[in-house]
């Protein structure tokens, strides 16, 4: 773990990180030394997670949190950088989808979907700039999607919050560059998530999918883990404003 890539010491905040992707992320920033702190609704499913981690040797603790409340984020930041005098990466994870017609979507539905996966990464955000602009570092990854670029039916929501989530990315990386703090993506194709499972599930679209990828397959939720690495380590210190894509190729074929 010696090198730009270590991250031995550093804090590192993942929301969602009680399961699929936030969690297979936060056991790489482990696995490279980072100390995980796991956010979500569910805390089970946060003590869960967060004992895998230390039984493969990393360091990790469940924090519960509404990030659906207006005050809730900050309370939570404030919290631990008294408790671990700061947050060094936000890694803004936690997302919901909600598939229907765009004819049938209902205005509670549209904002629930937005407010998880837009708003609460914008106040996460909020939250922990101050302290890192003062100390003069810090990394903002947010997690994307390939329909942050994309359209496809069904999922205009998900994609609208998605798409707003990339330029938020890049607008906070022009205004905290100056600061040396790094904001940056991570675009995921299609990975066998519980957010996906109907659709792996549904003999056609999994036919489209690895028809449509140059890869053949379904990501995995671990191959998500060296992106988010690399992004919050000083590998990264000269990126900001950028988009990983992990998604087997599919954006690049036609």
């Amino acid at each position: 773990m010696v090198g730009m890539f270590d991250l031995t010491g550093k804090i590192a905040l993942v929301t969602g990180g009680g399961s699929g992707l936030g969690l297979a992320m936060a056991k790489g920033l482990a696995a490279h030394g980072a100390h995980v702190v796991l956010v979500g609704r569910n805390l089970p499913r946060l003590d869960a997670a967060a004992t895998s981690i230390k039984d493969a040797g990393g360091s990790a603790e469940p924090v519960v949190c509404d990030l659906l409340d207006v005050d809730s984020p900050t309370a939570m930041v404030r919290d631990l950088e008294e408790r671990h005098g700061r947050i060094d990466i936000l890694l803004n994870n936690a997302g919901i989808q909600h598939r229907a017609p765009f004819v049938a979507f209902e205005d509670a539905d549209w904002y629930r979907v937005l407010d998880t996966n837009l708003t609460a990464p914008f106040r996460m955000a909020r939250a922990v700039a101050p302290a890192m602009i003062a100390r003069g570092s810090g990394k903002i990854i947010n997690t994307l999607s390939v329909l942050s670029s994309l359209g496809r039916a069904s999922v205009i929501p998900y994609g609208a919050a998605k798409g707003g989530l990339k330029t938020l990315t890049r607008g906070l990386a022009v205004e905290l560059g100056a600061a040396n703090v790094q904001v940056n993506g991570i675009a995921p194709g299609y990975i066998l998530t519980e957010m996906n499972t109907a659709l792996a599930a549904n003999p056609e679209f999994d036919g489209w999918l690895r028809a449509r990828t140059p890869a053949g397959r379904w990501g995995r939720p671990e191959e998500l883990a060296g992106a988010a690495v690399f992004l919050a380590s000083a590998g990264s210190d000269f990126v900001t404003g950028h988009v990983l894509t992990v998604d087997g190729g599919l954006t690049a074929s036609v």
